[in-house]
């Protein structure tokens, strides 16, 4: 069974950076795709980012596009997300998720099993 554990998160100033990762264990990771979601208060979980199982494909949301990128190490089964230039707007939980049925990048949360337990990022203004 898979297991995700997020690390990374925290305090931010506008305009800053942040790196989060996301370690699996206990599955074949190199086979399915990989996406990063966010839940601010008050909020329906939302999309942010995904990956192909090859690395080779990743989507974004409008929201974020052309500030955060994903990317993963098959080989070290692991899947990132690098943050930039970050708004107060991207404060909220961010999760890592796999969607282990298909190859990926899939952008909807129904489309994904396994789930870590996320991590807090905030940005202040």
């Amino acid at each position: 069974q898979v297991q995700l554990v997020e690390s990374g998160g925290g305090l931010v100033q506008t305009g800053g950076s942040l790196n989060l990762s996301c370690a699996a264990s206990g599955g074949t990771f190199s086979n399915y795709g990989m996406g990063w979601f966010r839940q601010a208060p008050g909020k329906e979980r939302e999309f942010v980012a995904a990956i192909i199982w090859t690395g080779g494909i990743q989507r974004y949301s409008d929201s974020v596009k052309g500030r955060f990128i994903i990317s993963r190490d098959n080989a070290k089964n692991m899947v990132y997300l690098r943050m930039y230039n970050l708004k107060p707007e991207d404060t909220a939980v961010y999760y890592c998720a796999a969607d282990t049925t298909t190859v990926g990048p899939r952008t909807t949360v129904d489309a994904y099993d396994t789930w870590g337990q996320g991590t807090q990022v905030t940005v202040s203004s």
